[in-house]
């Protein structure tokens, strides 16, 4: 006998305790996961110099990690539809944090870029899954709400992700920064299993991947994949070689002071929740066609050599990014009827191809024009993205794909 899925009106709420400890589980989550992910991308300048490699070859300590994230999140979300949100969730989480007391160890370039792809993989199952265990367990009036909450971890995460290493480095070695931000993120692991909330929506489905055809043959989920991965491109970028400019002339910043541009990731996260509410309210396509355009205008306040210009332009660029991912990943959920971990699963993998590709991209630009050239590679990857924002079609509702047969 086929169990009649539970009273949608049973979904978590404003107000309700089980909406606290969701976003407070994914909050956590958010933080662990990218913590690890982006816990080298501080210390670039200092491991260009320790293992003697150019910006471009060090940036893949970034590039490996989320190149890895990319190829998995696709079967890892698969395995979700079969084994449980809340399951793949948990052991990506821990199995992420354990790998991640290997890197201080590292003795060489090579076994840090191998520890690190192997961490990129281990991460893959949070930001493959949240999405989707969202989308089926949030109240469909207030996923956006939900969706920012769990993307402002996301900023968090980045921002403890490159300060706590970045400030350890400059007074005991990129080895301890390491160390320190593995621990953090062990301890964020266990707050996460400890606080998350069972699946009370799901229901196991036969793991395949003809829905990933199906979202593919949807425009506006194409165009949504494809400004995840512009706009990713670019803000990976950004971060990965604007502490190069920092600590040259003609600033001259010590590394613990370059390190404090992560700070500006606390106003992204403030602005991925205000989107998600504002994307509820006034729409979602209106929301991340100006998120885009603040994220531009940011970038070019960044160029001219003046410090206080170059960190208020760092601020707004960042405040759009973030809108811009928040708005564009919680469409998803709205957007897919069915197979809703998968759809997720095809946003992340354009996101995170687009930071391991366009980030190391960003090496070369640098590498050949510095910050000029490096801010007109950014500037163009916005400008695909804005494209693809604004044809996105005005209905807000969620568009059920028809079923292959």
């Amino acid at each position: 006998m086929t169990l009649a899925p539970p009273d949608a009106r049973a979904r978590h709420r404003p107000g309700s305790p089980g909406l606290r400890r969701v976003n407070l589980a994914l909050f956590a989550a958010g933080l662990t996961t990218f913590m690890s992910l982006y816990c080298t991308q501080a210390l670039l300048p200092e491991l260009s110099e320790g293992f003697g490699v150019s910006p471009a070859r060090a940036s893949l300590l970034v590039s490996l990690s989320t190149g890895a994230l990319a190829l998995a999140v696709i079967p890892v979300s698969s395995l979700s539809e079969r084994f449980g949100r809340t399951r793949v969730m948990i052991v990506s989480s821990v199995a992420s944090a354990l790998v991640g007391l290997l890197i201080p160890v590292c003795s060489t370039f090579g076994q840090l870029a191998a520890v690190r792809t192997v961490q990129g993989l281990a991460l893959a199952g949070v930001p493959a899954v949240a999405m989707a265990y969202l989308a089926e367990e949030v109240d469909g009036a207030h996923l956006g709400g939900a969706m920012g909450r769990y993307v402002a971890g996301t900023a968090i995460g980045g921002v403890l992700g490159r300060l706590v290493p970045g400030v350890v480095a400059g007074f005991a070695g990129w080895r301890w920064a390491l160390g320190v931000t593995a621990v953090l993120a062990l301890v964020f692991t266990v707050a996460f299993w400890l606080l998350l909330p069972q699946s009370r929506f799901f229901r196991p489905s036969r793991m395949g991947y003809r829905p990933l055809l199906t979202h593919l043959s949807d425009p506006g989920l194409r165009r949504l994949y494809l400004i995840a991965m512009t706009a990713m491109a670019g803000f990976v970028t950004v971060y990965n070689f604007l502490t190069y400019r920092l600590l040259d002339g003609p600033f001259h910043l010590p590394q613990e002071v370059a390190s404090l541009i992560a700070v500006t990731n606390l106003a992204g996260s403030v602005a991925s929740a205000r989107a998600g509410h504002l994307a509820d309210r006034a729409g979602r396509r209106k929301v991340l066609v100006g998120a885009l355009l603040l994220a531009g205008g940011g970038l070019v306040l960044t160029v001219p050599p003046v410090l206080p210009l170059v960190g208020l332009g760092l601020l707004i660029f960042t405040v759009g990014f973030f809108a811009t991912h928040s708005v564009a990943s919680g469409w998803i959920g709205r957007r897919a009827a069915s197979a809703r971990a998968q759809a997720s699963a095809l946003y992340l993998f354009s996101y995170y191809l687009g930071s391991s590709i366009g980030g190391t991209t960003g090496g070369f630009a640098y590498e050949s024009g510095h910050w000029d050239g490096t801010s007109l590679y950014v500037l163009a990857l916005l400008a695909v993205a804005l494209l693809a924002a604004v044809r996105m079609p005005r209905d807000q509702r969620a568009v059920k794909p028809s079923q292959p047969r």
